[in-house]
């Protein structure tokens, strides 16, 4: 019997925890990253919803950037919300460091305060907006969906962001994790 492959999702900060179902509906094993030593045998990865500048100070002051960068890089990895600012190569209000590995820019809170976040159906699946990032330009990325006339999803190589969180709904797996998943 072939072994599960392990998804690495990094639980320093923000909505970590509501991918796990999602995760297991797919066969998958679903494994928290908070050091190097929990990224060993891992085969993709997913950057949570969160505050994206706490996560990037975190990955530093813990040491994992440098390994997730290299992680990154070579195997699939999904950044949603926050995610999709950690792994964009510009990023907008404020402007901000990024790990730069998909080809786009994105405005941080694009759509405005926390009570300007929304609900909507991304290809007939319930998602959360919640202080999302605009993608302003998606570079050479590849839109695989919008909404409101704006990419909130795209791909490029072996990096997948969405701007949307789709791991609140209840109904496992979600369309995207699937999508995802297909990356390994």
């Amino acid at each position: 019997m072939a072994t599960k492959p392990i998804i690495g999702v990094l639980a320093l900060q923000g909505a970590f925890a509501a991918h796990k179902p999602h995760i297991e509906a797919l066969g998958a094993t679903y494994r928290e990253i908070r050091k190097t030593e929990d990224c060993d045998g891992v085969s993709a990865y997913i950057l949570p919803g969160g505050e994206s500048s706490t996560m990037l100070r975190l990955m530093k002051v813990l040491e994992l950037e440098e390994k997730l960068v290299t992680e990154f890089k070579t195997k699939p990895t999904w950044g949603i919300c926050a995610g999709s600012i950690l792994l964009a190569k510009e990023v907008l209000n404020p402007a901000q460091r990024s790990l730069g590995l998909i080809d786009c820019t994105v405005t941080r809170n694009g759509y405005g305060r926390q009570l300007d976040s929304h609900n909507d159906m991304v290809q007939n699946y319930p998602v959360a907006f919640i202080r999302a990032p605009i993608i302003e330009d998606a570079g050479t990325a590849k839109i695989k969906a919008e909404s409101g006339g704006k990419p909130v999803w795209l791909e490029q190589n072996n990096i997948m962001v969405t701007t949307f969180h789709p791991e609140l709904s209840p109904n496992t797996p979600s369309p995207m994790h699937k999508a995802f998943f297909e990356l390994i």
